[in-house]
């Protein structure tokens, strides 16, 4: 490889990776931090699934509180009232789900349920029409592992709304450690010097 080969690598890498290659080390530790905390919800799903209802509740309540003073800032709008209507929903859910955080994580990880069912029998449909293609199988396998996984939680609902929520946060956080792991281990390899050819 040639010199200005080595150079036209070296810049572009430096586009991509900017600062990132100088601090891989928090990048790595932000990694550990995520996976620690997606192990420890794992371990207290029930109490990271109150969490969430909890913060999705606040969420909700905070947005409709704003928009609510907003909205009387658009008096002559033409969409007044439905802007105002839309405050005044966010509020009342945001306030139910913060009263009754149970029975919202149960409403919600069955609409989760529901929801996963019918993204795999999308992703089975979707496989079917692409038979002819290679590796087909593998959205199949997605899609069945989908509907499975979904009936699965509404077949234990509503005691499935006690945890479900909570291990799938749980889950995220520790595919984002790991991801962030590996993605800091690149980049530091990335920067290591190339070995010399003999």
């Amino acid at each position: 490889m040639s010199a200005d080969n080595e150079v036209t690598m070296a810049e572009a890498q430096n586009v991509v990776l900017g600062e990132v290659q100088k601090n891989w080390k928090w990048l790595l530790f932000l990694g550990i931090v995520f996976l620690i905390l997606g192990i420890i919800g794992l371990g207290r799903a029930f109490a990271v699934t109150m969490a969430s209802v909890y913060f999705f509740g606040f969420l909700l309540l905070i947005g409709g509180v704003i928009q609510l003073v907003e909205s009387f800032k658009c008096k002559g709008w033409k969409s007044f009232i439905w802007h105002l209507i839309i405050s005044i929903i966010y509020i009342l859910v945001g306030i139910e789900i913060i009263a009754k955080p149970m029975v919202a994580s149960s409403v919600l990880t069955l609409m989760l349920a529901v929801g996963i069912i019918l993204v795999g029998i999308f992703r089975v449909i979707m496989a079917i029409q692409h038979r002819g293609l290679p590796n087909w199988g593998w959205p199949l396998f997605s899609g069945i592992v989908s509907i499975l996984l979904g009936l699965v939680i509404a077949a234990r609902w509503p005691f499935s709304g006690l945890f479900v929520i909570g291990i799938i946060v749980a889950i995220e956080l520790i595919i984002h450690g790991w991801s962030y792991i590996f993605l800091a281990l690149a980049v530091k390899n990335a920067g290591a010097p190339a070995p010399s050819e003999g």
